[in-house]
């Protein structure tokens, strides 16, 4: 159980990793930063496609990253 959960998590952060470096950046420089934000928060632009699949493994990713971090923190000695 202690190697599989560890397994688990590896693969998880793994695919994390691999998802992030595939996307695209939204925007370079400080100025993108500061109205990239605004632009993603009041939905000026908009996933279309291969971004949106992207983005949504992403936020599967990194849910399962977490939820499968406090679990090998709990079990796992």
């Amino acid at each position: 159980m202690d190697i599989f959960l560890k397994i688990v998590l590896l693969v998880f952060s793994v695919g994390l990793i691999a998802v992030v470096l595939l996307q695209k950046g939204k925007s370079a420089g400080l100025s993108g930063a500061i109205s990239g934000g605004a632009e993603h928060l009041f939905g000026k632009t908009k996933a279309r496609g291969m971004e949106l699949v992207l983005q949504r493994v992403t936020v599967a990713l990194a849910a399962g990253f977490f939820i499968m971090s406090i679990v090998v923190a709990i079990f796992v000695d």
